[in-house]
């Protein structure tokens, strides 16, 4: 007597669309990766920003203890966001 055996195929492959092979991504999976890294990026870039904003905010005693002076704390400060 022969048995049916158990399907293995996606929803994909009944639409009739090949199914990717292992490591690859959809448009969406695809989307999802490039905003998910761009939200990572932004992230950076504001963490960066605060950490200058914060060197702009130190006074000098707080500046001479980790090894910078107000003038480079000023320099670093304004930079733009990108830099």
């Amino acid at each position: 007597m022969n048995t049916i055996g158990p399907f293995r195929h996606s929803a994909i492959q009944l639409l009739g669309q090949p199914a990717r092979p292992s490591g690859q991504r959809g448009f969406a999976g695809r989307i999802v990766q490039v905003l998910s890294s761009l939200a990572k990026w932004i992230d950076h870039l504001l963490e960066r920003r605060r950490g200058r904003l914060a060197l702009l905010e130190m006074t000098d005693d707080q500046l001479k203890d980790i090894g910078i002076s107000r003038c480079d704390a000023h320099r670093e400060g304004i930079k733009p966001l990108w830099e």
